[in-house]
């Protein structure tokens, strides 16, 4: 009983706090729409995007990018990519958004950390690429990969019960070892992916395919080797690749574009009471 009344009690606390952040966020988004209202001296002309983390939704960046194309104001783009990469049909439609991007205006990629794999296919069109010294580069290849639970099944007494139509739909099933067949369409897949893969990097890098085991192999490559490959045009610091951006882009003020006040607010105080919730259930719990 002592256990139910603290979750209930609990409970009551979260939706009396909820009732007073509500209303605190309402005065503090009233107040934010007044400041976002003060006169700017210059309109925005630059806007960088960042592509962070491992892609796998893409639908929040590519909105980004269409309103970045769509804005008539905006004259280039700084692309700062940090990312491992992720899915490949994903990192595919960010590509070609790019691509769409930098044929209306310049778009410069700058990789502050890691832009591998899928993030540097995401980038690969950009008219220039920049990077951090002590970034990593590369990656390109494809790989999928499955675990094979058989002996654990079996251990464990739990056995596979499986209706299906089509003598490859079960390829890539964890629940025992592939068949010859199986293993040989799935490589067929990969092979066709990596092919796709190659095949857009060196169009947009104009890279001899013919020397893509150098450069395509799947290595990881820091900033000096990736610019003796072709990958990046050059190393510079994230101040030089904003200055280049801004002269690429033929701006004589520059003028950033700063993120959207009440959406960086929103996500900060969603972030922050999900968090506090979190804390507070595994002190109950405990």
């Amino acid at each position: 009983m002592g256990i139910l009344k603290g979750f209930f009690k609990f409970i009551g606390w979260i939706i009396k706090f909820s009732i007073q952040v509500f209303i605190i966020l309402f005065f503090i988004l009233i107040f934010i729409e007044v400041i976002s209202d003060e006169k700017i001296s210059s309109k925005a002309n630059l806007v960088e995007l960042n592509l962070n983390g491992a892609i796998i939704d893409d639908s929040e960046f590519l909105r980004q990018i269409y309103q970045a194309k769509d804005d008539l104001e905006i004259k280039g783009v700084l692309l700062r990519i940090d990312s491992p990469g992720g899915a490949l049909a994903p990192s595919f439609e960010i590509s070609q958004a790019i691509k769409e991007l930098n044929d209306k205006k310049p778009v410069i990629a700058y990789a502050s950390g890691t832009m591998a794999s899928g993030s540097y296919l995401s980038g690969v069109w950009a008219s220039k690429i920049y990077a951090n010294k002590g970034s990593f580069i590369g990656s390109i290849g494809v790989i999928m990969q499955g675990a094979n639970l058989s002996e654990l099944t079996a251990k464990i007494g739990i056995k596979e019960q499986i209706v299906k139509a089509g003598e490859f739909k079960e390829a890539g099933t964890m629940m025992r070892e592939w068949t010859s067949d199986e293993k040989q369409s799935l490589q067929a897949l990969v092979d066709k992916s990596y092919e796709l893969f190659t095949s857009e990097v060196a169009k947009a890098r104009k890279l001899d395919l013919s020397t893509q085991k150098s450069w395509a192999n799947a290595r990881v490559f820091l900033a000096d080797d990736a610019k003796k490959l072709g990958l990046i045009d050059d190393i510079k610091t994230y101040q030089e690749a904003i200055d280049l951006t801004a002269k690429t882009a033929g701006v004589a003020n520059p003028a950033w574009k700063k993120a959207d006040k009440l959406d960086k607010f929103i996500n900060s105080f969603s972030t922050k009471v999900a968090n506090l919730v979190l804390s507070e259930l595994f002190v109950k719990v405990r």
